[in-house]
């Protein structure tokens, strides 16, 4: 894992592409940082961090749209592959090298707070814990860069994928409103929801009567559920939904609360798109 870690990092370090992404966000956090601490003498600076999240729709997809897809384009996985290091290892190693060049652009970001406090007070601990939310929610849509990029072996198609679902991600508690709370509405959702994971895993299986039986079992129980307490369903899209506003876990931080349930969040969806692209590589690795 370490070679394929020193070797990630050495490729970005040695192309425009870890350079470039470095470069971008130290851009956008200069400008807001100038606009609202030097120019607006607004005291916090968890405000620019804040404004800041949508940096992730460009920076992240630029990033790890070739981690894995050119791999596979150039056939190189099959080295890797072949090579005595686990598929764990090796994700692994290519995603920590992903977090090490995003941490060079937070370690310079560390130094404004400094910079803040020769012209007055600055509360560094809610500084600094912003800082550590946006660190850890970077890394959580590195997770997910890494993921797309697996299931692809073209640059543009991955970065597209990564920068929509992000977009989505970004955008989830405006979508939550669409909906409505009652619940019958969130039972009709939830039963398409079950049908098109049934969908999902026949395309995995492949064995109609084991999918079907998945389904049928799913709807009944969910019919089971609203008929005895119906009042379980009112307002379990907006709850579903939630779970995938990775940008929402991020607002306790800016408040300057340390909050052990984001982090758990981050280190949550860190661990599951990691697992999903271990599958993902030793399916094809299998086949």
């Amino acid at each position: 894992m370490t070679a394929i870690y020193k070797r990630e990092v050495k490729s970005y370090m040695t192309s425009m592409i870890g350079y470039l992404f470095i470069f971008f966000m130290l851009v956008l956090t200069g400008i807001y940082f100038t606009a609202y601490q030097l120019l607006a003498a607004y005291p916090k600076f968890e405000y620019t961090l804040s404004s800041m999240t949508f940096a992730f729709l460009i920076g992240v997809p630029l990033l790890t749209m070739r981690v894995l897809a050119e791999e596979r384009r150039q056939k190189t996985d099959q080295l890797l592959l072949t090579s005595p290091v686990s598929v764990g290892e090796i994700v692994l190693g290519k995603y920590l090298a992903l977090v090490t060049v995003y941490g060079v652009a937070i370690a310079i970001t560390c130094t404004y707070p400094l910079i803040m406090s020769k012209f007055g007070e600055v509360s560094f601990k809610t500084a600094y814990t912003a800082v550590l939310g946006f660190f850890l929610l970077g890394c959580a849509n590195l997770a997910i860069g890494v993921f797309l990029s697996s299931i692809t072996e073209s640059q543009v198609i991955a970065a597209v994928l990564t920068f929509v679902f992000l977009f989505a991600f970004y955008m989830m508690s405006g979508i939550s409103s669409f909906f409505s709370k009652t619940s019958v509405s969130t039972c009709i959702a939830f039963g398409l929801l079950i049908f098109a994971l049934s969908m999902i895993f026949y395309t995995m299986v492949k064995n109609i009567i084991i999918s079907a039986a998945v389904c049928i079992v799913g709807e009944v129980a969910l019919i089971i559920i609203y008929v005895i307490n119906s009042s379980f369903f009112e307002g379990g899209i907006q709850k579903f939904l939630e779970i995938f506003n990775i940008s929402g876990h991020f607002d306790s931080f800016t408040n300057g609360i340390l909050d052990v349930t984001g982090i758990v969040y981050f280190l949550s969806v860190i661990a599951v798109c990691l697992f999903l692209t271990i599958q993902s590589i030793s399916k094809r690795r299998w086949n």
